[in-house]
């Protein structure tokens, strides 16, 4: 995709979107993933500064190997629907700052759970050209019945009798994560690779690891409780 200003007007940056929605792939599309990363964003004083957070772990061993923050005055302002063109700019500098490049993405936000269907993990795997995810903590749109209690478990998110997404239930007992594809990866793709990378925690361990950082939680940045290879390839 070519290259855009991020300055956009509301109006233009929505036009934007529905234009390169059109470019997002729901196919599964993945080379061999030997590592996978987190993207989350924060923000300091007053919301003045984005402070934007990756993490890279091995696959599927989910250690730590690499990681980048980045800080960049925020320029844009807080428009639901609209957050990757505040956030961006500061993951793409926190990206280029790594000296491991992850084969999947897995983003704190949405991929096409978004009233355009195209969430921050849409608009940064079409601009890296990388397999993205997106990881949502609150459902932005649609609709679902409430999933299984047990591990592993979803129902279809749905918006106007479209499946945008899954309500996975990634431990007993806690409420579930919105999982979405946002770029070269299927729905039942995207489940799979965000249970792949769930050790004992709710979220992934990557966007885990990404959002300590992204929080200034520097001291939690770890590898992952040993886990069993075992236990993982059978959630492959």
């Amino acid at each position: 995709m070519e290259p855009h200003a991020w300055d956009l007007r509301p109006e233009q940056a929505i036009t934007l979107q529905q234009q390169w929605r059109r470019q997002v792939i729901t196919e599964d599309l993945l080379g061999p993933v030997t590592h996978v990363a987190g993207v989350d964003v924060g923000f300091e004083d007053q919301n003045k500064v984005t402070r934007a957070a990756i993490v890279v772990l091995s696959y599927p061993d989910l250690q730590v190997v690499d990681s980048a923050l980045a800080r960049l005055p925020t320029h844009y302002p807080y428009i639901p629907g609209l957050l990757s063109f505040r956030e961006m700019p500061a993951i793409l500098r926190a990206y280029e700052q790594l000296r491991v490049i992850p084969d999947l993405l897995l983003c704190d936000g949405q991929g096409i759970a978004h009233p355009r269907r195209f969430g921050i993990a849409c608009h940064l795997g079409l601009w890296l050209d990388k397999p993205a995810i997106g990881v949502g903590k609150s459902r932005l749109v649609g609709k679902h019945a409430e999933p299984p209690a047990e591990k592993g478990h979803w129902t279809p998110l749905l918006d106007d009798n479209e499946v945008i997404g899954a309500v996975l239930r990634t431990r007993v007992g806690v409420k579930p994560l919105y999982i979405s594809p946002g770029h070269r990866i299927s729905l039942e793709g995207a489940v799979h690779w965000v249970m792949a990378c769930v050790t004992r925690f709710k979220l992934p361990e990557t966007t885990r690891q990404a959002h300590h950082l992204a929080s200034n939680l520097k001291s939690n940045l770890q590898p992952a409780a040993s886990q069993s290879a075992t236990k993982r390839s059978s959630r492959r």
